[in-house]
């Protein structure tokens, strides 16, 4: 077989799921991480990779930026076992470097540290495995779609235009004829806006009805809308989550989204 193509063996794992965006900035990390709580608490063995090689921010995200994997030797492979927290296995680069560290590597090389990170991790047995994409298409992801078997990609998205034409980047990268990843579905993050003084109330912010428009063009389906909470933002930067402040909203957005990626990938599979 072509080294090219040949799959990295996952055992022991169901459902590979990509988290991706065309852009930095549109909360694809946020995503990613309570997606994942979200399914741990919805019983799943829940694993979470942490593919954005340049900016890791999911040890951040998990108040576990000095937490370090154990690592031993396996003949000449390297046995990582993941960080553990909220019932979720995460790896990240970030765990590997000082926090105030930049990696400057060429794409070849960011690309197969990516691929070490899924194949020395023991991981068990797990249900879902959420991979948090660095925003773009480059040799990381390409290499991550031709190596490992997909359940499927969410792509991550505001309604405003600039976002929603880099999220079609993304998202034709999927759907080239050489890859075909099923897209799950969209989520458009920061909707709208609501002062907590005025609970009722709406503001769109960025635009109106982006994240349809897109998941229409891909004929897909919209996952979920995710308002502009401030308090998301702020928790994160704490490693908390937004089912640690429970924001009411927010709360019901994540739980809504893993229903929704629970259904589209058994979906997906009936149809194989």
């Amino acid at each position: 077989m072509n080294e090219l193509f040949e799959k990295i063996p996952m055992n022991g794992v169901k459902n590979i799921i990509v988290v991706a965006s065309g852009k930095g900035g549109v909360g694809k990390s946020t995503v990613a991480a309570n997606l994942a709580i979200a399914l741990a608490r919805n019983g799943m063995k829940t694993a979470l990779v942490d593919a954005d090689i340049f900016g890791p921010s999911i040890p951040t995200m998990f108040g576990i930026e000095d937490a370090r994997p154990d690592v031993t030797a396996n003949g000449n492979q390297e046995m990582i076992f993941p960080i553990e927290k909220f019932g979720i296995k995460i790896i990240s680069i970030g765990f590997f470097i000082d926090r105030n560290q930049s990696l400057i590597w060429r794409g070849p090389m960011a690309a197969n540290a990516v691929k070490q990170l899924f194949e020395d991790t023991q991981w068990g047995d797990i249900d879902y495995m959420i991979v948090d994409f660095p925003p773009g298409t480059s040799d990381i992801q390409l290499t991550t779609v031709q190596k490992l078997d997909l359940a499927g990609a969410i792509i991550v998205t505001t309604p405003q235009d600039i976002a929603l034409n880099d999220a079609r980047k993304a998202s034709s990268m999927f759907m080239n004829p050489d890859l075909k990843v099923p897209i799950l579905g969209v989520v458009e993050n920061m909707s709208w806006f609501t002062p907590a003084q005025h609970p009722d109330e709406h503001y769109y912010i960025f635009g109106r009805g982006g994240g349809m428009k897109l998941a229409e063009e891909y004929d897909t389906r919209l996952l979920c809308q995710i308002p502009l909470i401030l308090e998301v933002g702020e928790a994160a930067e704490k490693g908390r989550n937004v089912f640690q402040q429970m924001d009411k909203t927010a709360v019901e957005a994540f739980e809504t989204l893993a229903g929704q990626v629970i259904e589209a990938t058994e979906k997906g599979k009936n149809k194989a």
